[in-house]
């Protein structure tokens, strides 16, 4: 995971389905895409946003984090 860029939450920010294309979240230090996903669309998701942390909220979300299996991580939050 060394090999993967490092972003700064500036350029995480940006990645919010609404400044720029991609939809980008932050989960343990690690970045994912998240545009593919039909409930991503716009960049929120339920009561989350796109283009922040969420490691914290995951605790009040309905799932786990094996959810993120279902996205490769393309970079660190730095």
């Amino acid at each position: 995971m060394n090999e993967l860029p490092v972003y700064t939450k500036s350029q995480l920010a940006l990645r919010n389905g609404q400044d720029k294309p991609e939809i980008w979240i932050a989960y343990k230090g690690l970045i994912y895409d998240v545009s593919r996903s039909r409930l991503w669309r716009n960049g929120k998701h339920y009561e989350h946003w796109a283009g922040q942390d969420l490691t914290a909220e995951l605790a009040d979300a309905p799932h786990d984090e094996w959810v993120f299996e279902h996205f490769d991580p393309i970079g660190r939050l730095g």
